[in-house]
């Protein structure tokens, strides 16, 4: 075994995560948690995991799940096409691979959703395989020891990391090393590194250069544009609020949403579009939403039904009873937070 390994192996024993409810089970569930970890922190992550477990105990039921009831439950985690992609998956593997997981890398690569990296988490922790893995925390890692500059995305900067992470991973232990390099990278070798209490610090090149926090290099990212938005709360007389579905492509992809309006004059698009006559209200302050690459700024519209000029026969628009929060669809989280204030 490598001294690098053999080192990150040691601390594990004596330092690393051992409690982890995905940690020594089959390969669904660290097939769940790997995808609900990728953009999201582990104190994040373990109720929404409990939470999805307890009701898709197996690959079975998530693919036969209605996907409203899958969203529903990931609503909150945010990036909402892992949870498409979750579902989508499960059904390929219960359609096409009687239920169990490919063992095999290219094919595990070919579901959606999953790359290398959450591939050769899933072989090694669930199979013991021996595959490495590149994900936020390893990069850190790697880069720092290697004083390896590059910005994640780059082809060649993520093909350097990647040789290395091939050469480091051993034969033996592959599970527990696995999830030590994760650790490490989650615990210590954090954006602001606690270098003292590293295995690695001694030869750690990045320290040796004075500023571990230089590696990987960041991103240069400009200011993340504003987008606007008008989302429309109208409510019945029964004081049922409207929704829509999102298209699958976009913002909230396939969650449930309030109407977006498009243009000036509310009430006419409300009467074009939804076949309903409003009262409108005053509209709300602007609500903000941060997302990765740029910020939303909604407007909130609040308005009373009057009447109904056409029959609503889309799929896509209906009403709910607000005051049962658990009949509600898979909502993203400032919807429910602009049905509630209004």
């Amino acid at each position: 075994m490598n001294d690098f390994a053999a080192r990150l192996l040691a601390w594990y024993d004596r330092c690393g995560r051992k409690d982890l409810p995905w940690q020594g089970v089959d390969a669904y569930r660290v097939w769940i948690s790997e995808v609900m970890l990728q953009q999201t922190q582990v104190a994040t992550v373990i109720p929404y995991y409990r939470r999805f477990l307890s009701r898709f105990p197996a690959i079975t039921v998530l693919a036969e799940a209605p996907q409203d009831e899958v969203l529903r439950l990931w609503a909150g985690l945010g990036y909402y096409a892992r949870g498409r992609h979750l579902h989508d998956t499960a059904r390929i593997i219960v359609n096409d691979h009687g239920g169990e997981f490919p063992r095999d890398l290219l094919a595990l690569c070919a579901l959606p959703g999953i790359g290398r990296s959450t591939a050769g988490a899933i072989l090694a922790l669930a199979f013991g395989e021996r595959h490495p893995i590149l994900d936020g925390n390893v990069r850190r890692v790697l880069s720092r020891y290697h004083a390896e500059t590059g910005t994640p995305g780059d082809a060649s900067f993520e093909a350097r990391l990647w040789t290395l992470a091939d050469a480091y991973t051993p034969a033996l232990r592959v599970r527990d090393y696995t999830q030590a390099i994760m650790d490490l990278g989650a615990t210590v070798c954090r954006r602001t590194p606690e270098c003292e209490r590293c295995p690695l610090a001694s030869d750690c090149q990045a320290r040796s250069a004075g500023d571990p926090r230089a590696y990987p290099s960041p991103r240069r990212r400009a200011a993340p544009p504003v987008r606007h938005a008008r989302l429309l709360i109208v409510r019945d007389g029964r004081g049922r609020a409207l929704l829509t579905r999102r298209p699958v492509d976009g913002v909230w992809g396939g969650l449930w949403s309030l109407p977006e309006c498009v243009g000036t004059d509310v009430g006419a698009w409300c009467r074009e579009a939804l076949g309903l006559e409003v009262t409108l209200a005053p509209a709300g302050a602007p609500v903000q939403h941060r997302f990765t690459h740029f910020t939303l700024a909604i407007t909130p519209q609040p308005a009373r039904l009057r009447r109904i000029l056409a029959a609503m026969e889309n799929p896509d628009l209906v009403w709910y009873n607000t005051r049962e929060p658990e009949a509600l669809p898979a909502l993203a989280a400032p919807v429910r937070r602009l049905l509630a204030l209004f």
